[in-house]
């Protein structure tokens, strides 16, 4: 969604391509934010020479919508740029502006390195011959196909919109082909110096490359991106930008084009998929390979099989440290062969016996403080007729006694989604660590340590650091990371004190000694575990002061039924207290400030709300926990009591209609004991549960750690809680207190509980 208006919009401009399944992509130009936005697929370029300009009727005139789409949809194509497995890997859209066979579109539509096909409005499919011109910080790309397929130029504009002017896009939409849109134009926008018109219209992926039309037919723009909110706005490159290009272009012949980056087939060979590319003199992998667990090989060409004994050597960098990459020897050019490799932070030597993993035997898997994660580091291994050796760094790590697999290729492998780097690949009789020794790094370290203050630094000052520029470079990025991580775990530690205070407050609130269970203020302190900022008295006394109010309009001698009428219509018709409907998972109907704020919320939520403001105005109303979906029950002295769904505007249920809403939520019949009163604990409890739930869908650790102190500190003698809570202490570097909880069970030793399994678990954690 559109992060603030137009005018500070933060732009991100695509490098990945552009399909009907890409919804979202970011930008490979250098530009900074300026707006936040996800990229719409809609680039619109126009490339014509003013002497080849299509038809030009007399433009005094506008033209229907039906008109303009019937005379331009012969000149808008279909771009699809080809996958490494020959597929169709995206879509965009395009159109004809010079009868030269010149197509415009996006840059980030037709990609790099991959063929390029277009497909006309008849459905001719047409290869791509050349890339005529092209600009990535403009978003904005010339294709050339065979000219003599009768192709029908669009006109490209030459006065400016004006604001509050129609217009018209059309496009392949999410793959729906020559879709038409409409609306006007909103204003002028230049995004790091790329001047844009901002159309109000909605704009999908798929649009991309497609032009931006003003009601006589006339190419104004090439859409190029939409904003990701309810505003639907719209965005196009100007056309000067496209004739810009057309003047001066950078022609590139498709052969060539599929080469961009590429690695020299002369030199290497790569097997199984993933794509494998080049860029400042390091190798690049990314996307999954079609081995099984993602595997790929880049073999070395030219050393097919090196005479043993050998070493080989590569430093390598892995984007996320839960990936796999790094060397690989005695490969047959199939599935056979050995890796030595970090993975997910371990280091792993395995020999591939075959394309499963049961073909797979991990000969060592270990962790070492060698090994930095997040950074370069050099892997070797050396091979011998007997045995292999692994070194990480430059310090020997691992050794096999022996070989299972004849001799065979050298190269690098990688596994799982992993995007990684490699530099400095060379084998050789003997292949000596390129990192400085010991002494040289702490040498470097005290050397950077002299260096004064930026804020006070001279040139003379850097003079002496031109020496060793890489490993300076990587030390004071070693420092600043350690500093962020240090900075972390001060935030974290605040966190971990401002939940032990909650945690605090909400044991005291179930423990009191009169048995009193205030839910709302255990509600607002459970919201606070998420806002440290809540000012939780300030929400007690608003609903003091609703109460207040309710209470006012009592009649004297009032019956309880009727009182209660009244509650309903101050919440619910006066004051439009509702059930989360269109966004029912949001974690705010689960923060009671939240839900008093918006009056909306989860039906536990709102349900609390109402036995708070019942219990004052000396109602009694309990809280029963349907499977699925809370409700209320009002239980009058000498009355007969009432279901109420405080979800549904304070709807009276009936036992029947209960049952059906319980079959409607959770699948299964009703049970009498789903009718028990809920106890103020579990109530509080349950709320936690929903939260805990949202954390876990998105996989939030930390916020999943803190509902479950609470549950704790609400039921401390759950074993299951107590069991949740020391796993995800664990993950969160907490191992003391992991490994507490773990000897409370044992020291427990609960029934139904497998000990055994406790005690494996805690010697892991204790490891």
């Amino acid at each position: 969604m559109m992060v603030g208006r137009a005018v500070a919009l933060h732009v991100v401009l695509p490098r990945t391509r552009c399909s009907a399944n890409c919804p979202r992509y970011t930008v490979g130009m250098n530009r900074i934010a300026i707006i936040s936005i996800s990229m719409s697929l809609a680039s619109v370029c126009v490339a014509q020479d003013t002497n080849k300009v299509a038809d030009a009727a007399d433009v005094s005139i506008s033209k229907s919508v039906e008109q303009i789409v019937l005379d331009s949809r012969p000149s808008i194509v279909v771009v699809t740029t080809e996958g490494r497995d020959g597929d169709e890997s995206g879509l965009g859209t395009g159109f004809v502006i010079d009868d030269g066979g010149l197509i415009a579109t996006n840059f980030h539509v037709i990609g790099e390195a991959r063929p390029i096909w277009i497909q006309t409005h008849d459905g001719e499919r047409i290869e791509v011959t050349e890339v005529f011109a092209s600009d990535r910080a403009l978003d904005l790309a010339i294709v050339r196909v065979d000219p003599n397929k009768n192709l029908k130029p669009l006109s490209l504009a030459d006065e400016s919109f004006a604001q509050g002017q129609p217009a018209i896009a059309i496009g392949h939409p999410l793959g729906l082909k020559n879709t038409v849109v409409n609306g006007i134009i909103a204003g002028e926008r230049d995004f790091d110096g790329v001047p844009m018109w901002q159309a109000a219209m909605t704009i999908e992926p798929g649009n991309s490359g497609g032009p931006l039309l003003d009601m006589h037919g006339r190419v104004h723009g090439v859409i190029t991106m939409k904003s990701t909110g309810p505003e639907s706005f719209g965005f196009a490159v100007k056309i000067a930008e496209l004739k810009k290009l057309i003047a001066k272009p950078n022609p590139i012949s498709i052969e060539r084009w599929k080469t961009i980056g590429q690695l020299d087939a002369k030199k290497w060979q790569a097997t199984m998929g993933a794509r494998w590319r080049q860029r400042s003199g390091r190798i690049l992998v990314s996307e999954p390979g079609d081995g099984f667990g993602g595997r790929s090989l880049l073999l070395h060409a030219v050393a097919k099989k090196p005479t043993i004994p050998f070493e080989l050597a590569v430093s390598v960098k892995l984007d996320d440290e839960a990936g796999a990459a790094g060397l690989t020897f005695h490969s047959d050019g199939d599935a056979k062969h050995y890796g030595f490799y970090p993975s997910a932070g371990r280091m792993r030597l395995t020999s591939f016996e075959g394309p499963t993993v049961f073909s797979w035997n991990v000969l060592r898997e270990f962790q070492t403080d060698h090994y930095r994660q997040g950074e370069w580091n050099e892997i070797k291994v050396r091979v011998e007729k007997d045995k292999i050796v692994g070194f990480v760094n430059g310090h020997e790590v691992v050794t096999v006694d022996s070989v299972r697999q004849p001799p065979g290729q050298i190269g690098l492998c990688k596994f799982r989604q992993t995007k990684a780097e490699f530099k400095n690949f060379r084998f050789g009789e003997k292949v000596d660590s390129m990192r400085l020794a010991a002494e040289e790094i702490i040498s470097l370290e005290e050397e950077l340590e002299q260096l004064p203050a930026r804020s006070a630094l001279m040139s003379e000052d850097l003079e002496s650091h031109a020496t060793n520029v890489e490993q300076r470079l990587a030390l004071l990025e070693r420092k600043a990371r350690a500093l962020e991580n240090e900075a972390a775990e001060i935030r974290k530690l605040g966190q971990d004190i401002h939940v032990a205070a909650i945690c605090r407050e909400l044991s005291k609130s179930v423990s009191s000694a009169d048995g009193e269970v205030d839910m709302l203020a255990g509600a607002l302190l459970i919201a606070k575990l998420d806002n440290p900022e809540l000012d939780v008295q300030t929400y007690m006394d608003a609903v003091n002061a609703m109460a207040d109010e309710i209470r006012s309009e009592f009649k004297p001698d009032m019956p309880a039924p009727d009182r209660l009428a009244v509650l309903d219509d101050y919440l619910f018709a006066r004051n439009a207290f509702h059930g989360s409907r269109t966004d029912y998972y949001n974690e705010a109907n689960s923060h009671m400030d939240r839900v008093i704020d918006d009056r909306e919320g989860l039906p536990i939520a709102l349900s609390v709300l109402y036995m708070s403001l019942a219990k004052r105005l000396d109602l009694n109303v309990v809280g029963v926990g349907l499977p699925g979906h809370f409700v209320v029950r009002h239980e009058p002295t000498g009355g007969e009591a009432q279901l109420i769904d405080v979800f549904d505007r304070g709807k009276r249920l009936s036992r029947e209609d209960a049952g059906i809403l319980v079959a409607t939520t959770s699948g299964r019949r009703v049970a009498a004991s789903d009718f028990e009163t809920s106890r103020p604990q579990e109530i509080l409890v349950r709320m936690l549960i929903n939260l805990h739930g949202l954390a876990q869908a998105r996989r939030d650790t930390a916020s999943m750690l803190r509902y479950c102190e609470a549950v704790v500190s609400i039921e401390p003698d759950s074993v299951q809680w107590r069991g949740m809570r020391a796993v995800l202490l664990h993950q969160e570097g907490r191992k003391r207190a992991a490994l507490q909880d773990l000897d409370w069970i044992l020291d427990k030793e609960p029934a139904g509980i497998d000990l055994d399994q406790i005690r494996r678990m805690r010697e892991a954690f204790a490891q």
